[in-house]
């Protein structure tokens, strides 16, 4: 078994949930006249949802709760707020996931305070039932067993995450990328790699211009190196 259970999701698979999520808020009988995304992971599913919806409006409000990759912070909180009046409006917050619900807990009452809401509902395309305290209004699909679902739209910045990880719990200095590959299919098993390979790539180019790591040569195959991890 993985470390991490990563779970890969498709641009396909996105759009199909959240076309789906917009029948389900139509068919409550209820419309929102603005949707709220929370940042980052709402944006993508929050821009799509207003066009299936026809909803013109759209704000957003940064909470943080997993800084990094499947770690997740000792508490959520606002990062970046918003300053708008909402007053008579039915605003609907959206993200992405709700793992343990704190992200829209948190964003639902500061939407409430903030903004004097006419009426606040919040949504999610995945709810991992297990572990959520908080469940939202709607949903599309259930979870039963944690999981770390991997977004397209976040797929290099967890890559970067994953592989420093790697190097700073194994504390190797030198891996070729192999042995780098060889690695992520055992603490996350052979999905994640086999459809973000390209991903990959890009996150080592971008751990290099960070200063993290850099590429050398070892004998005949490619290998990278620590600075800092």
């Amino acid at each position: 078994m993985p470390k991490v259970n990563v779970k890969v999701v498709s641009w396909d698979e996105v759009v199909s949930w959240t076309r789906e999520l917009s029948e389900r808020i139509s068919v409550s009988g209820w419309t929102p006249d603005v949707i709220v995304a929370i940042a980052r992971g709402g944006y993508v599913p929050a821009r799509l949802l207003c066009d299936f919806l026809g909803v013109s409006d759209m704000v957003s409000v940064q909470v943080v709760h997993w800084p990094t990759a499947a770690q997740a912070a000792e508490k959520a909180y606002v990062k970046y707020g918003v300053n708008v009046d909402l007053s008579g409006k039915k605003a609907l917050i959206m993200d992405d996931i709700i793992d343990t619900g704190d992200s829209a807990a948190l964003a639902k009452e500061y939407i409430q305070g903030c903004c004097r809401p006419a009426e606040v509902r919040t949504a999610a395309l995945q709810v991992i039932t297990s572990v959520a305290k908080f469940i939202p209004d709607y949903y599309v699909v259930e979870v039963r067993e944690w999981a770390w679902f991997q977004y397209p739209w976040t797929a290099v910045e967890d890559l970067s995450q994953f592989v420093l990880r790697v190097l700073r719990e194994t504390g190797r200095r030198r891996l070729s990328l192999g042995d780098l590959v060889s690695l992520f299919d055992e603490w996350y098993g052979p999905e994640l790699v086999e459809k973000r390979f390209p991903q990959l790539r890009r996150a080592i180019q971008n751990l290099v211009a960070q200063g993290y790591i850099d590429v050398a040569s070892c004998g005949d195959v490619e290998c990278i190196e620590v600075r800092r991890a």
